[in-house]
């Protein structure tokens, strides 16, 4: 009996630590120089008040190509610097349910990224205070290709 014993509890212990690590090891992790995400209400009103243009960067839970971007190009310093100039930055999740505040109503995020034209993902939106699509690219931007599509607005 005694035996029984020691062996559940030295699996117990062997389980708890192993699950302790494998949750710490999928926990989000901070990404450095990452753009200041803020939510569309605010850009909108942000965007009015200082004439600057809104990018939506229209993502999906899952999709390789969309956290390659959040890790690799929008960290990068150059693009950091070509969004802080002439952007408001908005990470918005394409296939949400959650509700979101622009023009005064409440839609979808899903809803809204699809009356935008963002069916699928990664989907970069450049759109106006009031919400009129500047321009739109969808698929991965490597640095140099976001850069460039940032750097023309109306091209």
């Amino acid at each position: 009996m005694n035996k029984r014993l020691i062996i559940l509890i030295a699996v117990g212990i062997f389980l708890g630590v192993f699950l302790y690590s494998s949750l710490k090891s999928v926990e989000p992790q901070k990404i450095e120089n990452a753009p200041n995400w803020i939510s569309l209400e605010a850009a909108q009103k942000e965007a009015i008040e200082s004439d600057k243009l809104i990018m939506v960067d229209v993502y999906e839970v899952g999709c390789k190509y969309c956290r390659a971007m959040e890790r690799e190009v929008y960290p990068d310093t150059t693009v950091r610097i070509v969004i802080d100039e002439g952007y408001i930055p908005v990470k918005l999740d394409g296939n949400s349910e959650e509700l979101i505040r622009f023009n005064g109503e409440e839609i979808t995020a899903r809803d809204f990224a699809q009356s935008k034209g963002a069916y699928a993902f990664p989907t970069v939106l450049v759109l106006t205070a009031e919400g009129k699509v500047v321009k739109k690219r969808t698929g991965f931007m490597n640095v140099d290709e976001l850069r460039q599509f940032l750097y023309n607005p109306g091209s």
